[in-house]
Formats: C-alpha cells, sequence, structure tokens
C-alpha cells in the first residue's frame, strides 16, 4: 500500500500570502487522496488582518481532515517597521520553530512520511531547515513567470557581472532580459526596494535561494505567459518551474461578518440597477490608498468623464504609522466640494470592496487597478479589462507585461510609485477610462478569450492541469 505523503507549507505572514497557499493546497488534495498537508503561521506582533478567523473558516469544510494549520510561537520583531529588510529578518528568526515542529510532526505521524517544504518566496531561509530533514524544498512564487525570469536575470548580473540595479535608479536604460520580448524602461518598472543598495542586494540574495529549490510552483498558466515561461524552461540553471495558475479564492464571498455582509449586498444591489459592461471599478488592493490632492483629480476625471463607476477610496494609516488602509468615517472631507451629488445618479464611492462579486458582475465593464498578480488574475479570469495604475512592489513590471508585452491592457500611469512626488492629472485618469470601457477595443477581445483560457488551463487535460500533476508525481 502507497504510503501517506505530508507536506509542510510555510507562508510569509500576511492573509494574502495565506490565501494563495491554502488555494494551492487545496488544489493538491482535491487530486491526491493520500496527500496531507500541514501550514505553519507566523504573524507580525503588531497587526491583526485576519488570518485566525480565515483559518476558523476551515473547521467544518471537506478537506479539515486532511489540512491543519499550526501557529508557531510570537516573535517579537526589533522595530515595527514592515521595509524588506525587517520581514526578512522577522521570517529567518523562525527557523528553530519550524524545526520543532516538523521535528514533533516526524515523530508524531509515523504512517506519513515528509515528503517536502512547500515555501513562500519569501521564506527562502527555511530551505536550509529542509536540508537539516533531508527533504526537499519546492517554492511557491505567488508573482508571473515573467517576474520570476527578471529576478533571476537581475540575480545573474550582479553576481556574474557585477552589475547592480542601483544602477538604473534615475536612468533611462532600457534592460534586455529573457523573459520580456520588450526592453523594459528599468527606472520606471523596477521595484523600489532593487535601487536601495542593502535591502536591493537582500532581496537577490533570496531570488539566488531559489536555484537551490527542487522545482518552483508558480502561480500563472501557459497561455498567459508562454514567451516567459519558455524562457525559464531554456534557461538550463533554473529549477524545474511548474505552471499552477490561476490559483484564486474566487468562492470565498469576501465576508466574514454581518456588517460586512449587508455592506457586499447593498454593492451588488447597487450594480444589479446598471447596464451590462458600464460601470468602471476603481480599486486598488489591500495597501492602496491616496493622498487627498490625488482623490480630487480621480474625482474631477470621473466626473467630468460622465462614466457609470464603483469607487473604492480608502483612508491612508497615518504618516510614519505601519498599517492598512481603512474606511473613511465620511467621504465628503476628501472629495471634491458637491462631487457625490452631481454622481448621485451614475457613481456610488465605498470602502472596503468585495473585489471577487464586483468583477464577476456583469455591469462591469472595466477595472482600474494597482495591477497587484492576484487582481491582475481575477480581472482576465472575469474577462474585465484593466486600465494599469500601479503603486509598488512588482505591479509596474505587471502592468508592463499587461500593456506593452500582452496587449491586454490600457495604461493610464505606468510608473507611478506610492511614495513619491507624482499627482496624475484627471485628463490623464479620463482618457485611461475612456479607452478601457470601449466596449469595441480589440483589448476587450483579447481578454474575454484569455478568460476562457483560463478556466480552460485549470480543467482535466488543460496545462495548468497537467503541470500540477506533473508536480505531485515529483512528490
Amino acid at each position: 500500500m502507497k504510503k501517506s505523503a505530508e507536506l509542510v507549507f510555510i507562508p510569509s505572514p500576511g492573509i494574502g500570502h495565506l490565501v494563495s497557499t491554502v488555494e494551492i493546497a487545496k488544489l493538491l488534495l482535491s487530486r491526491d487522496d493520500q496527500l496531507f498537508i500541514t501550514v505553519l503561521i507566523f504573524k507580525f506582533p503588531f497587526s491583526s488582518d485576519g488570518t485566525d478567523t480565515y483559518i476558523e473558516s476551515f473547521a467544518e469544510s471537506s478537506i479539515s481532515q486532511r489540512i491543519k494549520f499550526i501557529n508557531l510561537p510570537q516573535k517579537n520583531m526589533e522595530t515595527q517597521d514592515s521595509s524588506t529588510t525587517n520581514v526578512f529578518k522577522f521570517i529567518d528568526s523562525h527557523q528553530t520553530n519550524v524545526k520543532d515542529v516538523v521535528t514533533k510532526l516526524i515523530e508524531s505521524e509515523s504512517e506519513t512520511r515528509i515528503a517536502g517544504f512547500v515555501i513562500d518566496m519569501f521564506c527562502t531561509s527555511m530551505i536550509d531547515v529542509a536540508n537539516e530533514f533531508g527533504v526537499p524544498t519546492y517554492v511557491f512564487f505567488t508573482s508571473g513567470a515573467a517576474v520570476l525570469g527578471l529576478m533571476f536575470h537581475l540575480q545573474e548580473l550582479r553576481d556574474d557581472h557585477n552589475k547592480h540595479c542601483v544602477e538604473f535608479k534615475d536612468s533611462t536604460v532600457e534592460l534586455t532580459t529573457p523573459s520580456y520580448a520588450n526592453p523594459l524602461p528599468a527606472a520606471r518598472v523596477l521595484p523600489s526596494v532593487l535601487f536601495e543598495k542593502d535591502a536591493g542586494l537582500g532581496f537577490l540574495d533570496f531570488v539566488k535561494r531559489f536555484r537551490d529549490a527542487k522545482g518552483i510552483l508558480v502561480n500563472t498558466f501557459t497561455e498567459l505567459e508562454s514567451y516567459a515561461l519558455h524562457s525559464l524552461d531554456s534557461d538550463g540553471k533554473i529549477p524545474p518551474v511548474y505552471p499552477v495558475g490561476p490559483i484564486l479564492n474566487i468562492k470565498n464571498d469576501d465576508s466574514d461578518n454581518q456588517v460586512d455582509s449587508k455592506h457586499k449586498s447593498d454593492i451588488l444591489k447597487w450594480l444589479d440597477d446598471q447596464p451590462p459592461s458600464s460601470v468602471v471599478f476603481l480599486c486598488f488592493g489591500s495597501m492602496g490608498s491616496f493622498g487627498e490632492d490625488q482623490v480630487k483629480e480621480i474625482a474631477r476625471a470621473l466626473e467630468h468623464g460622465g462614466f457609470r463607476f464603483l469607487w473604492s477610496l480608502r483612508q491612508p494609516a497615518p504618516k510614519g504609522n505601519i498599517g492598512f488602509p481603512s474606511d473613511y468615517a465620511d467621504h465628503t472631507g476628501v472629495l471634491p466640494e458637491g462631487f457625490l451629488d452631481q454622481t448621485a445618479r451614475i457613481g456610488k464611492v465605498i470602502g472596503w470592496a468585495p473585489q471577487v462579486a464586483i468583477l464577476a458582475h456583469p455591469s462591469v465593464g472595466g477595472f482600474v487597478s494597482h495591477c497587484g498578480w492576484n487582481s491582475t488574475l481575477e480581472s482576465l479570469w472575469f474577462g474585465v479589462p484593466v486600465a494599469t495604475w500601479p503603486l509598488y512592489a512588482e505591479q509596474q513590471l505587471n502592468a508592463f507585461e499587461l500593456v506593452t508585452e500582452l496587449n491586454l491592457a490600457v495604461e493610464i500611469d505606468m510608473s507611478y510609485r506610492k511614495d513619491g512626488p507624482v499627482v496624475v492629472s484627471a485628463q490623464k485618469i479620463e482618457r485611461g477610462i475612456k479607452e478601457v470601457m470601449d466596449l469595441d477595443s480589440g483589448i476587450r477581445k483579447k481578454v474575454k478569450e484569455i478568460s476562457e483560457n483560463s478556466k480552460k488551463a485549470l480543467m482535466e487535460g488543460g496545462s495548468s492541469y497537467s503541470s500540477l500533476g506533473h508536480f505531485i508525481d515529483q512528490i
């Protein structure tokens, strides 16, 4: 009889990483009934992001018998600083805790073998722990294949050619890289962390450790990123890459209490009263917010353009404080005088947004987005074209890929930086929205085709279905 296998999943702190991890865990469990999964949770000491509530939701689920969650002992951070360097240190500090937990797992489960670790892209220090147990490590890369290829290329430039990304800052250099067909305008689209000497070096150090993994699971699918995936496959110096996406949490109702449920119901009822494909949805992710000057430019664009709109407007955390944006108690003060009255018939300003339910609604015809990878995959899944407005991290790269590489989106501003001095003008915003809402555009047709392909990829015989099967064969 085949012995059961157990995978130890180690996501980065934060609900966003946990949700993606659990979604791929659920896919694996649905494909192999001899597989068990343990997810190790470490949480930042200064934030409450809904992780506990999310985990509790699995108590009565059909997979609850084969997936378990273990909270690692709480650790303090040196400072309440969410910089990349400090986050890496926080993750590294849990190595001993992870070792202790896995030791107990092995001792308590004689009928099940530990088949390997599946670690989040930011948890590469856990490869050392896996090596101590003599088991392989697989990386779960939650961004796209083009970004993965670029990271490897930049790490190679640094280590083999002594060329560091700091050199690209404020330059007009165009970077040729194997995973993009077009040259990258480096200063405009590379993640800001790469322009910081110490943090950039640390970032590329963990990318270098990807090469020590036995394989890399990527949240993408062949039909979307064939060019980038081919470049990774032909490299010869990169572990096997498994495109297994789109990994999405599309069945969750985005609400875990009655207040959120009523809020969601009100939003969907409003959408029910709008014509098909007539509403532009503006939403910038869990960390997305703008200062008052930028908010007013968005409002002017919406009012002048006469668009039907649903706008998720969030209040920034106080300057110098770590935290997520929150809902305004009253939007009136931050919006231009009279805006809400002037747009009352055609628009709705909200706080938190049940994004999946909104994108799935037939009234939504366009999406002004920060281009986080999950949001990108969700918009493609539901066939809603995007007007790109990235804010931070790899979002500028995602926007570049959508607009320039794949011709699947229009640009509002591709090089905007959340902490930069630039305010995007109302005219520019209005022009981008008008373009994305064109019902006869070639981009809209291409997005519909990719939407169909994203669903086929996960079906039996589809590209991602087969790729996940190859991964299961490995373990």
